[in-house]
């Protein structure tokens, strides 16, 4: 890492700033974090978007963004009035390759002084965006660049992004996004696994029979209609979140938390997934799509019927995945995410081999396995379910009852400011710290993966199975054997 990227950026570009993203998350982390002083002395924003708009609509357009987004208790008149102040906007139109030189005159000489700009835009406009930067002078030693995902839609196509991207921002400089690593729920699985010598001795083949990772969601297109159908499930949640998630739970423990480490032993894992076949995606996936149904009290159409035509993509994916490696060999981890599902959640779970032998047995006592549970939405917490006696005599037998031990993160730690994960994110953009962000091998790994999965289906016919919005996707047997069909307990 250079010393340029070491030193805090003083400057941020947002290009996409009128977006949703931006409206939503961006713009009121950016605020808390300033709240705070957790931003540089004399840090300035400057949006860039097609929409015209002057500083003064800009501004008034990040007061409403901050005042619907972020917590009231978090909001300060005085402190969000200096924010502003720091905010300008200009008007870019991408297929302009000068369109960043009114920015380049805006800044000054702080266009020479650590400056990170952050993409959020479509990963189609990536390339006209940093060849634009280049023309303004505006991609130098000082520059470091953020990606919102998804990069590509295949190997091929994510190669073609980072090449453009590695031409002009080297590793060093380039931060992929997955917002799914700054919450806190994941850096606390890296705590719980490597500060807890009571489950890194179990976190193997050995004690551990399978893990699950679900990401339901109840919404379906959210206005998402154009990238989704061009992307649907499978390239939009596992091959990001999903993948992270599990390279997390998997990887080996790296010798120290630092962005080098834990990368290294995330790719490990990444690389060891066990590729999928035309024939074993047959038996080890599931694809469906959502028709219509209830979420709640409340009737909902069909994809078909929300896009407005027939389409085949999938808003469910279901996958038995291996890991050939020594730790996890034998071991399934199910992976589970659909749209129109009953309940959102977003969760891990470790299920635990059964003691080798029961002694309760003769006495009428069942014992169920252990399980962890680790929640990042939508609320935080953690849950190791026990077993326990049932208080009482025991003259008709012995009573056994599964007792759950909570780490609700809100309760233990309900002095600490929740923060929305973008906020510790952006700041480590800001910094320079990419601990928290991918690596383009990762992202290479992850695809190289997903690419059998797509190729298999497509090689097998596989479509997606029509499902009841409201319903747990489509009606199959899928790891039930395994696991009882308790995946969305």
């Amino acid at each position: 890492m250079t010393d340029s990227t070491k030193r805090p950026a003083s400057t941020l570009i947002l290009l996409g700033a009128t977006g949703d993203l931006s409206q939503r998350m961006l713009i009121p982390s950016l605020f808390g974090l300033h709240a705070e002083g957790l931003l540089p002395p004399g840090f300035r924003l400057v949006g860039a978007a097609r929409r015209s708009m002057s500083d003064a609509e800009f501004r008034d357009f990040a007061r409403a963004a901050v005042t619907k987004y972020l917590p009231r208790d978090r909001q300060n008149e005085n402190k969000l009035n200096q924010f502003l102040e720091a905010l300008h906007y200009h008007n870019v139109d991408l297929g302009d390759p000068a369109c960043f030189e009114p920015v380049r005159v805006l800044l000054g000489e702080a266009a020479q002084k650590p400056m990170g700009v952050f993409l959020s835009i479509a990963p189609s406009l990536f390339v006209n965006a940093v060849t634009a930067l280049k023309q303004a002078g505006m991609a130098g030693a000082t520059v470091r660049v953020a990606l919102e995902k998804p990069l590509g839609e295949d190997l091929a196509s994510s190669r073609v992004i980072n090449d453009t991207i590695a031409s002009l921002f080297p590793e060093d400089r380039t931060f992929r996004i997955d917002h799914y690593l700054g919450k806190e729920t994941v850096q606390n699985l890296l705590v719980l696994r490597f500060g807890n010598i009571l489950f890194e001795k179990l976190w193997n083949a050995q004690y551990i029979d399978h893990v699950d990772i679900t990401v339901a969601e109840t919404v379906g297109l959210e206005g998402r209609t154009a990238y989704f159908d061009g992307a649907g499930t499978l390239r939009d949640m596992v091959q990001n979140h999903m993948l992270q998630l599990l390279a997390l739970v998997a990887m080996e423990p790296p010798g120290q938390f630092d962005s080098g480490a834990v990368r290294d032993e995330k790719v490990k894992v990444l690389r060891a997934l066990r590729k999928l076949t035309p024939e074993t995606v047959k038996t080890h996936t599931v694809v469906g799509q959502y028709g219509p149904g209830a979420i709640g009290n409340a009737r909902v159409q069909g994809y078909a019927e929300d896009l407005g035509k027939p389409s085949g993509v999938d808003t469910f994916v279901a996958i038995k995945a291996h890991i050939d490696n020594w730790r996890w060999q034998g071991v399934p981890f199910y992976l589970r995410t659909g749209k129109r599902l009953p309940a959102r959640k977003t969760e891990v779970a470790i299920q635990f081999k059964p003691v080798p032998h029961s002694m309760f047995a003769t006495r009428g006592g069942k014992l169920d396995a252990n399980r962890l549970r680790l929640r990042l939405q939508p609320e935080e917490d953690v849950r190791l379910s026990m077993m326990a006696k049932v208080p009482g005599l025991d003259r008709e037998g012995m009573r056994l009852e599964e007792v759950a031990l909570d780490l609700s993160l809100a309760n233990a730690f309900g002095s600490h400011r929740r923060r929305i994960a973008y906020e510790r994110l952006l700041l480590d953009f800001v910094e320079g710290d990419s601990t928290l962000f991918v690596r383009r091998d990762e992202v290479e790994a992850q695809w190289s993966w997903i690419d059998t999965i797509n190729g298999g289906w497509a090689k097998a016919g596989i479509k997606p199975q029509v499902y009841d919005a409201g319903s747990w996707g489509p009606d199959t047997d899928f790891g039930n054997k395994e696991q009882n069909g308790d995946w969305h307990d």
